[in-house]
C-alpha cells in the first residue's frame, strides 16, 4: 500500500508535466511553420530578382537583446527565435515591395517600347544581304565618306559595285565574321545593307557573345540612317536580352539619344537614370559624356 501511494505523485505529475510542455511544443511548431514560409518566400524573391538562378544573400540583422527588468524572467530561446523570425519577416516584406516597384518601372519601359516597335517594325525595308567583323570601336558617321546613294527603284549598279568592293572576312570564326562584315558596311556608310547584315548576324547567333555588339550597332545604323524609332527598338531589346553584354550599357547612352530624336525627353530621363543605377560605377569616360550631354539636353531634373 504504501508503494502504491508514494507512486501516485509521479502519477499525477505527468499529466502536469506534458500540460506545461504543450505551449512550448506548439510554439515551436508555430515557428517552425513561419520559417518554412519564409524561406519559401524568399525562394519566390529570388527567382524574381535572380531568374538565371544568382542566390540571393540576405543581410538580416539579429535584434539587439531586450531589456531585462529586475525580477523578470530573461528571455527564453523561444523567444529569441521568434523575435528574430519577426525581423526576417519584416526584413523580408521591404525587399518584396523594392521588388515589386522595380518591377512596375521596367514593365513601364517595356510596354512604351512594345509600343515603339508596332509602330515602327512593319516599316522597316531591310535589304537581303548573304551573312558572311569586328574592330574596335566605331568612328563617328561624320568622319566617313558617304557611300553612293541607292536608285530609286533599287540600288544602282554604281551601288552594288561599292557592296560588293566590301571585303568580306573569313577567320572561321562565322559569328566575327558575320558581325565584322556588317561593321565593314556600316563603316562605309552602306546603312540599308548594314542594318540587314547585322540583324541576321542577330538572329544567327543570338546567344553568341558578338550578339551584343551586332544587336548594338543595328541600332547605331538605324539611328545614322535617320530612323531613331527603329533604332530604340534595336537599342532597349538589346539591354532586355543581353544585360551583362559588351555593349549593353552602350545601347542605354545611345537609346537615349533616340529618344531625344524622338523629342520624349522625359523618356530619355527615365533611361539616363537606369544607366547611372546599373552601370555608373563602370561607365567609361566617353558613355558618361554622352549621358551628362545627354540629360542637359533632355533637361532632366538632378
Amino acid at each position: 500500500m504504501r508503494n502504491a501511494f508514494l507512486a501516485s505523485p509521479l502519477a499525477l505529475g505527468a499529466p502536469v508535466l506534458l500540460a506545461l510542455a504543450s505551449p512550448v511544443a506548439a510554439q515551436n511548431v508555430g515557428i517552425d511553420v513561419r520559417v518554412d514560409r519564409l524561406e519559401k518566400e524568399m525562394r519566390a524573391v529570388q527567382r524574381k530578382v535572380f531568374p538565371a538562378g544568382a542566390p540571393l544573400e540576405a543581410e538580416i540583422t539579429r535584434p539587439a537583446a531586450p531589456a531585462v527588468v529586475p525580477g523578470s524572467p530573461s528571455s527564453t530561446p523561444v523567444a529569441d527565435l521568434t523575435a528574430r523570425v519577426n525581423a526576417l519577416e519584416s526584413q523580408l516584406a521591404s525587399v518584396t515591395g523594392q521588388v515589386e516597384k522595380n518591377s512596375f518601372k521596367l514593365k513601364q519601359l517595356e510596354e512604351a517600347f512594345n509600343r515603339y516597335k508596332a509602330e515602327q517594325e512593319s516599316r522597316a525595308a531591310q535589304v537581303v544581304v548573304p551573312p558572311a567583323v569586328r574592330p574596335a570601336d566605331p568612328a563617328p558617321a561624320a568622319t566617313r565618306p558617304a557611300a553612293p546613294k541607292p536608285a530609286a527603284n533599287g540600288a544602282s549598279e554604281e551601288r552594288k559595285a561599292a557592296v560588293a568592293g566590301i571585303e568580306r572576312p573569313s577567320t572561321g570564326n562565322e559569328a566575327d565574321d558575320a558581325y565584322t562584315y556588317g561593321f565593314r558596311l556600316w563603316g562605309a556608310k552602306f546603312y540599308p545593307e548594314a542594318q540587314a547584315q547585322l540583324k541576321s548576324t542577330v538572329d544567327k547567333y543570338g546567344s553568341s557573345p558578338v550578339a551584343s555588339k551586332a544587336a548594338n550597332l543595328l541600332g547605331r545604323a538605324y539611328l545614322d540612317d535617320g530612323k531613331p524609332a527603329l533604332a530604340s527598338v534595336a537599342f532597349y531589346e538589346n539591354y532586355q536580352k543581353r544585360p551583362k553584354g559588351d555593349r549593353a550599357a552602350d545601347s542605354l547612352a545611345y537609346l537615349g539619344e533616340a529618344l531625344i530624336q524622338l523629342k520624349k525627353p522625359a523618356d530619355a530621363c527615365k533611361v539616363y537614370s537606369e544607366l547611372e543605377q546599373v552601370y555608373g560605377a563602370s561607365l567609361s569616360a566617353s558613355l558618361r559624356g554622352m549621358m551628362d550631354k545627354g540629360r542637359a539636353r533632355a533637361k532632366c531634373s538632378a
